[in-house]
């Protein structure tokens, strides 16, 4: 009788091949973007996913200050800090939000979908948002992805 061992790969900090990836946002709804970016973030479409450990791309998404938001999420989705303050709760909608920083819209939303622990903490470190076409990330030669061909 032929036995056959099989070992589970697991990868780990070495062993782990990171990508860098262009994401152009324009167009884009802002929750749909989000969550494909934090798939490639996490790393979850690739054969060696390990949850423990951050397999995923760098991802740079340019044009943020053109997402779209369907329905009356412009007006009506608000965004809530505190300041630390007796009475210091301060809130903005969308787009306010849109107006005085771009980039925090898509980076709020990736950000609620990572993990809520170091490992999280170490994968949004992987995320550069651009509000223009213009990134510093030329010289790592970023391979431009098309969220629309993505299952």
């Amino acid at each position: 009788m032929d036995t056959l061992s099989y070992k589970t790969i697991s990868a780990n900090k070495k062993t782990v091949t990171k990508e860098w990836v262009l994401v152009d946002a324009d167009g884009q709804t802002l929750g749909r973007l989000a969550s494909q970016v934090a798939s490639m973030l996490r790393g979850k479409k690739k054969p060696n996913f390990t949850p423990h450990v951050d397999c995923g791309d760098n991802v740079v998404v340019i044009n943020a200050d053109k997402i779209t938001l369907s329905g009356n999420k412009w007006e009506d989705k608000t965004y809530i800090r505190y300041t630390g303050y007796p009475g210091g709760q301060r809130s903005k909608n969308a787009r306010e939000l849109m107006d005085k920083n771009p980039t925090a819209m898509v980076e709020k939303a990736v950000k609620g979908m990572l993990p809520k622990n170091r490992l999280g903490a170490e994968l949004f470190r992987n995320l550069y948002v651009y509000a223009g076409t213009e990134h510093n990330q030329e010289a790592q030669k970023p391979k431009q992805i098309n969220l629309n061909d993505l299952k």
